[in-house]
């Protein structure tokens, strides 16, 4: 069924509380494309890094992807590094660093920017906020107002947030 187009100028945020070595973000991502292709720029889609613990690479992970945002690829860079999640858990910051080289970012830079820890800030900024609303896994996505949890179960969550996003864009 197509639906009509947004009313111009209406915007919905969905914040996507995420971690890059996390098996259910890979699943989630799935849903994510759907969304940015079903309602496009009216759907601001926000990935929010909340590192898990038993992820050894995820804290580097969400620094590198900061930094191909920066570089203008944060979206593909987040992708290709979920599609190499158990990957990840073996190599290691060096497969980070293959990926943007993979992906045609500046690979020094992002070695010097995991070096020298210069979006170190934003993770913890994002990872405190998280846990201050109540986020304790991932994916964890907040629109509306409302909190839902996919590090549970993905099923149904992607017609509620179209649902919410339908409401937001009415």
């Amino acid at each position: 069924m197509d639906l009509p187009p947004p009313p111009a100028g209406r915007r919905a945020v969905l914040d996507v509380w995420c971690e890059l070595q996390c098996p259910d973000c890979r699943t989630a991502f799935a849903d994510l494309q759907a969304l940015r292709e079903r309602y496009g720029d009216a759907l601001d889609i926000q990935l929010r890094h909340f590192p898990l613990e038993k992820h050894k690479h995820a804290l580097a992970a969400a620094q590198a992807y900061e930094e191909a945002y920066a570089q203008g690829r944060g979206w593909e860079y987040a992708e290709a590094v979920l599609a190499q999640a158990e990957e990840l858990a073996v190599a290691g910051e060096p497969l980070l660093i293959d990926i943007a080289r993979e992906l045609g970012l500046d690979a020094e830079e992002f070695d010097t920017a995991l070096i020298d820890g210069r979006h170190l800030l934003v993770v913890d900024s994002d990872q405190a906020e998280g846990k201050a609303i109540g986020v304790t896994g991932t994916p964890t996505y907040v629109i509306a107002g409302q909190r839902l949890d996919g590090g549970r179960s993905q099923d149904g969550l992607r017609a509620r947030i179209e649902s919410l996003t339908d409401e937001l864009l009415a």
